[in-house]
């Protein structure tokens, strides 16, 4: 959890869990919350300085064993002054208040600057909106971000403007408290009653239906820009529950999907695992294709021709961090994937 120390230096506890990687900052990659925007190679230098802690003790060996339950205090460093530009750029801003701002992404925007794109962002367009009042917790260049969606994937976001914001946004990303549904359109229908996805491992259904994906989540080992399960304890924990809103034949499903945690890619890695891989997903989606005998020649032009994973973030719900207020919010289906979803209506 992230608190503050009597120094006032932000802290954050992480404990270690079920078999744990054999080396300290391995174990902690693995379990420290991706909302906190920590990197195996920060961490690295976070022990190096003595910014972890045991007890009270800093631990500088990044080597050092690990055991299931031991809790790790990490010292987190001021922000780093921050360089991106603020840019002009059109935000639909769905609530603000002087801690948090909650902004309904389009596709197509990154959410912070990166190397392959360091304009144009979400964090651009809100240094021109806000000014210099965003939350600059974490020390990393991503002022005010407490949790991501993907460039092409549209919907809520909550950004914090305060620092109490920050951290009270954090705990809840970190605690699973927060609600996030994704609607997103799949190929094929994920049933119960199907022997394959049954058998597939990490995959199980809940009572009335329920998709349920558990299964760990690292980085590819020769592609980096993905994602992929792995077992063992490797990798970070990842839950992700699924039911089917909509059929549309065998050919594809509307589906709605929560998250017990948020990893990078996880939906999108979570349904490519189960056989589902989202419509327009060319990182995992494969090379399935709609066919015009099951949906109509005009679906299956739209869906194999779909730009983008159809993946939206649909509802976002939390306790506003200050005042304690519960917030809900929703955002309609965009525009490319609601005709989309009507064709394939009409085609039934």
């Amino acid at each position: 959890m992230q608190d503050l120390s009597e120094e006032g230096v932000a802290t954050l506890t992480v404990t270690i869990g079920e078999n744990p990687p054999d080396r300290l900052d391995k174990a902690l990659a693995r379990e420290v919350p991706e909302e906190a925007a920590l990197s195996r190679s920060r961490l690295m230098k976070m022990i190096a300085e003595g910014d972890v802690l045991k007890d009270g003790t800093p631990v500088t060996d990044p080597k050092t064993r690990v055991t299931e339950g031991e809790a790790y205090t990490l010292l987190l460093a001021p922000a780093e002054e921050y360089d991106a530009r603020p840019e002009d750029i059109p935000l639909t801003i769905l609530y603000e208040d002087a801690d948090l701002i909650v902004i309904d992404k389009p596709a197509g925007m990154v959410v912070h600057p990166a190397p392959g794109s360091p304009s144009g962002t979400l964090v651009n367009a809100l240094l021109h909106h806000c000014g210099d009042t965003l939350s600059g917790i974490g020390g990393e260049k991503r002022p005010g971000i407490v949790h991501r969606i993907d460039k092409d994937t549209t919907g809520l976001l909550v950004v914090a403007k305060s620092d109490r914001a920050h951290h009270g946004l954090a705990k809840q990303f970190e605690d699973h408290s927060v609600t996030r549904h994704y609607i997103a359109l799949v190929h094929g229908v994920p049933d119960a009653a199907d022997p394959r996805l049954r058998c597939t491992r990490g995959v199980s259904f809940e009572q009335g239906g329920i998709l349920r994906i558990a299964t760990g989540l690292a980085r590819h080992k020769t592609d980096r820009q993905r994602q992929a399960v792995v077992w063992d304890g490797a990798g970070r924990h990842a839950v992700t529950r699924a039911r089917v809103v909509e059929t549309f034949g065998d050919a594809a499903a509307l589906i709605d999907c929560w998250l017990e945690t948020g990893r990078t890619h996880q939906i999108r890695v979570h349904m490519a695992h189960a056989g589902h891989g989202l419509l327009g997903d060319q990182t995992y989606g494969g090379r399935r294709r709609l066919s015009p005998k099951a949906v109509g020649e005009r679906a299956a032009d739209m869906g194999n021709a779909f730009p983008r994973q159809a993946l939206h973030a649909a509802t976002l719900g939390f306790l506003h961090p200050v005042s304690g207020e519960a917030l809900e919010f929703e955002s309609p289906l965009p525009p490319d994937m609601a005709a989309l979803v009507e064709a394939l209506r009409s085609a039934r």
